[in-house]
């Protein structure tokens, strides 16, 4: 485990401090939580983006095209 220095202003680490109590976890869990829910929502976007360069419109349709043509539910239409 790695231990780094961080500053911060004031009114964000009394923020920081009270919600850490409100969800009664240390600070440093706070942070950690937080940047693991950041990176996890950007490492996400790039793995959309890769994912999507590898897509095409035929492959869509083929998948698409087995798809059965039916009446949606009430509840689903538009």
């Amino acid at each position: 485990m790695s231990t780094i220095s961080l500053r911060l202003p004031d009114s964000l680490h009394k923020r920081v401090r009270e919600l850490a109590k409100q969800d009664n976890i240390s600070i440093n869990q706070f942070v950690t939580t937080a940047l693991a829910e950041k990176m996890s929502a950007l490492l996400t976007e790039e793995y959309l983006l890769d994912r999507a360069k590898k897509g095409s419109k035929s492959k869509f349709n083929k998948a698409l095209s087995k798809v059965k043509n039916t009446t949606p539910d009430e509840n689903d239409i538009l």
